[in-house]
């Protein structure tokens, strides 16, 4: 069994650099290959990942409802987890996040995109 809390799979690596690229629906393939093969206990942590993903993709096509509802959803599931975890900095991630649910309730400038950053 991987030990999730401090490395990563390679897959996951991919994953991570697509999303950081901004290719937010490959991304999501990505880890949800991740996620199927995941243990237990990461398995709410990639879906946090998964769901920022989709959420951008939804920002894309105009969808902020849609956006701010995985947003939401990502960020409980990440509550969970440390400030770092997974070989990322969930701390920034969920600050970040809750920046992008701000600027969409208040209808304001959009934040810098969310970023998969290493600890």
């Amino acid at each position: 069994m991987r030990n999730w809390g401090v490395s990563q799979p390679v897959e996951m690596q991919h994953g991570i650099s697509l999303f950081n690229a901004a290719q937010f629906f490959e991304a999501h393939e990505v880890l949800e290959d991740v996620w199927r093969d995941a243990p237990e206990r990461e398995r709410k942590f990639l879906q946090g990942l998964i769901q920022v993903a989709v959420a951008l993709v939804h920002y894309s096509r105009g969808n902020q409802i849609g956006c701010r509802s995985l947003l939401q959803r990502a960020r409980r599931n990440l509550s969970a987890y440390p400030e770092e975890y997974g070989g990322l900095n969930l701390a920034s991630l969920r600050d970040s996040l809750e920046q992008w649910c701000v600027a969409i309730d208040r209808d304001l400038p959009m934040p810098p995109l969310p970023r998969f950053e290493t600890p």
